[in-house]
Order: C-alpha cells, then structure tokens, then sequence
C-alpha cells in the first residue's frame, strides 16, 4: 500500500453541484429551482412550522396545562442534610444565612425543611417554611423551629 494509491470508498464523495451559472452547467434558466413562486425567488423563506397553507400541526393539536403565577418553589433541605451540617460545623442554630455559606441553599431561593432523614441533636432553626413531620422532629428533640419571611 503507498499514499498515493490512496482514495476515498466508492460513492463517498459528491461534486457540489453549482447552480446558476448558464445553460452549460445544466441548471441554467432557472437555475433548477423551477418557474416562478416564493421559493424562485432570493430571500424567500416560510413560517416555522408553515406547511403550505394546510393548517400547522401546533394549530391542529389542543392546548393544555396550566402554570400557577401564584406558585411558590421551595428548595427543600431534609433533616439528615441539616444533620450532617450540624455535625462538620459544631452549631446549635441554623439560619438561611448559614445554609447560603454552606452551599446549601442560594440567596434568591425560598428554603423549606423536609422530614427526611432523623436528627440526633438539639437545633434551633429559622428558615421560611417547615414540613409537619419536620416541625415534629426538631421540636421531639429540643429543638426550634422558626419561620421566617422572605
């Protein structure tokens, strides 16, 4: 085998076809695009989703669901995460402002406390929002929990 036997496979490679360049290239006239029409024409171009004046198939197909304006979305922090914290940084009490600098929750969020998980110590903790099981837990334990608002 030497480099210069070397080609591509059979049927691999195409020559571009230039359209528009007289009636030599085989194309001339119309330049293959056929006689008159929006798509003859330079600039043309449709509607995404336009299928020749039949009606769009996003037109054909009902509308549904429902998006609440009102709703609030939590980000939720389970019991064992609040553990574990507790546990690395030696606190008693944990705020938003703790959970931001932990990474566990961002400034622009809206923190609820879920009931996942079990506690083992003593916390007092003030944030937006407590599940019923969760308000339980801490507070079998000794502990507080305090909403807060946004």
């Amino acid at each position: 085998m030497k480099l210069s036997g070397l080609r591509p496979a059979k049927g691999s490679v195409k020559t571009n076809f230039r359209r528009g360049r007289g009636q030599g290239s085989g194309g001339g006239g119309t330049a293959t695009r056929g006689h008159k029409g929006a798509q003859s024409r330079s600039g043309h171009s449709y509607k995404r989703g336009f299928e020749g004046g039949q009606m769009p198939l996003q037109r054909r197909l009902p509308k549904f669901g429902f998006k609440n304006i009102n709703r609030v979305e939590y980000r939720g922090i389970n019991l064992d995460t609040i553990q574990k914290l507790v546990e690395s940084a030696k606190i008693s009490e944990v705020t938003f402002d703790i959970l931001i600098k932990n990474g566990l929750a961002s400034k622009n969020d809206v923190v609820k406390i879920m009931g996942r998980g079990e506690l083992k110590s003593k916390v007092d903790i003030k944030v937006h929002a407590f599940t019923a099981s969760a308000k339980k837990a801490i507070e079998e334990k000794g502990g507080s929990a305090t909403e807060v608002k946004k």
